[in-house]
């Protein structure tokens, strides 16, 4: 038995849930891993082990969770906690990622995608906990993975002038275009940390995970990252109608949030560029890499808008396309 293991065996010993049969459950990018733990009746919670010693911590999980649920959202109950050894048993909130449910019920994509646009409206309107600013420098560093990760893995010709140009370029695009209070932004708000449930009622429909990295920033970065989803296709016309639902929902400026949309659209879309890169190059992930086309896609549309035209031809000419070719060379 690995020391992990006894640990994790230790903690269940001191919860109702010691001798429930545990199962793996699918993890994501991280270092962390999800078991489901059952009963003899058929009752289930859900195991969070996130260790210490890879950089895991539970604490910010579970003071954002409990913050979603005091404002009527549905993030897991907190059942019990070993922050010093990074283990959380949660509320099991199912199965049916909005991702699944779609597949399996095409016609609610739109009721799934309105359900979670009214959820971050409601999220948008309580107050913001302290949080670490996700302004425009550090969004525009976060961005510039996409040089070492993904271009100089592909071209092998680091360029330190570039990589200071890009920065600077892109804050000054930020600081012209991200304006307005600042609310909690869940940074990996997509259709594979979403759960439907249909049972609850109003936000509550939305199961809320992957949430421990929020940080205090723009109101239009988590719809982006709905509706410009890196691991599926959202209908062109379900993201106009989000987007005119929330602007209509809170009253905000509409040129103002579509163009910080827009341009947050292609931060994220740099970011993940050089996330998908690394993944697959120094974690042994290759499956990120069918992600990139759409990736690109996603780049290529939101370089065409006006505010990012002091950076486009600079990006455009900077970075190689996602060619058959070019996704070799990312391979582990």
């Amino acid at each position: 038995m690995s020391p992990r293991e006894t640990l994790c065996r230790e903690f269940l010993a001191q919860t109702p849930y010691a001798d429930w049969q545990r199962g793996a459950l699918a993890g994501d990018a991280s270092n962390r891993r999800y078991e489901r733990l059952r009963s003899a009746e058929g009752r289930s919670v859900v195991l969070m082990d996130a260790p210490p010693e890879k950089g895991e911590s539970i604490a910010a999980f579970v003071r954002i969770a409990r913050h979603l649920r005091e404002q009527g959202l549905s993030a897991p109950e907190i059942l019990a906690q070993d922050e010093a050894n990074g283990f959380l048993l949660l509320e099991d909130l199912g199965d049916d990622l909005f991702a699944r449910v779609v597949r399996r019920q095409p016609e609610l994509e739109q009721t799934l995608y309105a359900a979670a646009t009214d959820a971050l409206v409601a999220l948008h309107a309580a107050p913001l906990p302290k949080l670490e600013p996700y302004g425009p420098r550090v969004l525009a560093e976060l961005a510039g993975l996409v040089l070492p990760a993904y271009r100089d893995a592909i071209l092998g010709a680091p360029d330190a002038r570039l990589q200071a140009r890009f920065t600077d370029q892109l804050e000054d695009i930020l600081r012209d275009t991200l304006h307005g209070d600042a609310v909690l932004v869940q940074r990996d708000f997509h259709a594979e940390n979403l759960l439907w449930l249909p049972d609850r009622a109003g936000v509550a429909r939305v199961g809320m995970l992957d949430f421990q990295d929020a940080r205090a920033g723009h109101r239009a970065f988590d719809l982006m990252s709905l509706l410009q989803d890196a691991r599926r296709d959202v209908p062109a016309a379900i993201e106009m109608q989000m987007i005119d639902r929330y602007i209509a929902a809170t009253g905000v400026d509409g040129s103002g949030f579509r163009t910080a949309y827009a341009v947050l659209g292609v931060l994220r879309a740099l970011r993940i560029l050089g996330v998908f890169a690394r993944l697959s190059r120094e974690y042994g992930k290759p499956q990120y890499l069918g992600y990139m086309p759409r990736v690109w896609d996603h780049l290529m549309r939101g370089l065409e808008h006006p505010a990012m035209a002091p950076a486009a031809e600079m990006l455009r000419g900077a970075l190689p396309a996602p060619t058959p070719e070019n996704l070799e060379r990312l391979k582990p």
